[in-house]
């Protein structure tokens, strides 16, 4: 990024320069004029202000590294005590298909304790190789042991790009590691592609969903980007696997941790949107609180739970457990039922994956209708109560 350099010694008179500025990006501190965070770039206060007072100065462009040195897509192995998180096999049939387009390899990195006998299932969703670091010292997830397992996995495998699940794991790993190489980062992307110079295409919701951001680091290696479950797809499991597995050595100097774990309490497991056949979502349609209780009823009918957009739950009606999209969870259900919901991008990135999308709004032109396999322009509380009454008949929505 561009920058101005203030030449405190060329000032005349700092209270005249510092009016220059129409955003008031600039005041007096400790006899010096400074450039606070208000500044646009406009640069009128080196057009305009005393000659050679402001100098624009260019940031010296990143040197073209060798990509031929960086070769394969890696997937980074989320897991709890050697049990593979779903993400992970999404991320591998993702980057089966980036691979192919570049005939590279797909690597997997597996970290923790007494995970080897795990390792070979990674075979048969298209890992060429697995890595895997196997030590006492990583059977509890520390940030600093994980990321020097990856730091020395990068160094000697030398991977184009990186793939990991945005879990919790995920998103502390994944900031660490590209931090330590200086790469680019992109989370929460909703498509990935990339281009004959492995340039890896990561395309996400940005600006509060107004906008799809494309973006390239085509400057670094490796280029990283976290994906969320169930935004991919995961591929079949073949019987015939073709890859290897590979041990990972690490020296136990640099897996020392300022963490200690002293004991693990396990959450106790909760119904959650996230593995819910059916949902019933509740948009900015519904007009106050009690109203909810409505599509309860149709929800509890189908088998089914009751979700929700961003701005009930900002209001407070609705749990944050329950948000669905970008900001909340990422669903894929069976069937999923809006009820007056615009259409977000935010919102439709979280469930568009969803097998059967039906859709409640009284507005002919909501974006929702663009995603929906199934279309109704109506007023929700006129709708979903003959909805109930149908069902309750023995009739189905489908």
């Amino acid at each position: 990024m561009a920058k101005l350099v203030i030449h405190q010694e060329k000032i005349e008179d700092a209270k005249q320069f510092i009016k220059i500025c129409p955003f008031n990006a600039m005041q007096e501190k400790d006899g010096e004029v400074v450039i606070t965070a208000a500044c646009r770039m406009c640069r009128l206060c080196e057009k305009k202000g005393p000659k050679g007072v402001v100098e624009y100065v260019e940031d010296q462009v990143q040197p073209a590294i060798d990509k031929s040195k960086w070769r394969g897509i890696t997937v980074y192995v989320d897991h709890v005590d050697g049990v593979i998180h779903p993400v992970t096999y999404e991320l591998l049939g993702k980057a089966r298909e980036l691979a192919a387009k570049i005939k590279q390899p797909v690597y997997a990195l597996f970290i923790g304790y007494n995970i080897e006998h795990a390792a070979d299932e990674l075979l048969h969703y298209g890992a060429d190789k697995v890595y895997v670091c196997d030590k006492k010292q990583l059977e509890f997830f520390k940030i600093e042991s994980y990321t020097s397992v990856f730091e020395q996995f990068i160094n000697s495998v030398k991977p184009a790009a990186i793939l990991v699940g945005a879990t919790p794991v995920g998103r502390q790993l994944a900031p660490r590691v590209a931090a330590r190489f200086n790469t680019g980062l992109t989370a929460d992307c909703t498509i990935l592609d990339i281009k004959e110079s492995t340039d890896l295409v990561q395309i996400r919701p940005a600006f509060g969903g107004n906008i799809m951001a494309e973006i390239m680091t085509p400057n670094t290696r490796p280029q990283m980007a976290t994906v969320r479950y169930k935004v991919m797809d995961a591929p079949e499991r073949v019987d015939n696997a073709w890859g290897k597995i590979e041990k990972l050595d690490v020296d136990d100097k640099k897996l020392s941790s300022h963490i200690e774990v002293l004991g693990v309490t396990k959450k106790p497991k909760e119904k959650t949107i996230d593995n819910a056949d059916v949902l019933v979502v509740a948009g900015r349609g519904i007009k106050k609180k009690d109203d909810i209780k409505m599509l309860e009823e149709l929800a509890n009918l189908l088998g089914g739970e009751v979700a929700s957009t961003r701005p009930l739950v900002e209001i407070g009606w609705m749990d944050p457990k329950r948000q669905v999209g970008l900001s909340g969870r990422t669903v894929r259900p069976k069937l999923i039922i809006t009820c007056g919901v615009s259409g977000a991008i935010q919102f439709v990135a979280g469930m568009n994956h969803a097998e059967n999308i039906f859709a409640i709004n009284i507005d002919p032109k909501a974006s929702i209708f663009k995603t929906a396999n199934y279309a109704i322009t109506g007023d929700i509380y006129e709708v979903v109560p003959e909805l109930i009454n149908k069902i309750k008949m023995g009739g189905t929505i489908l």
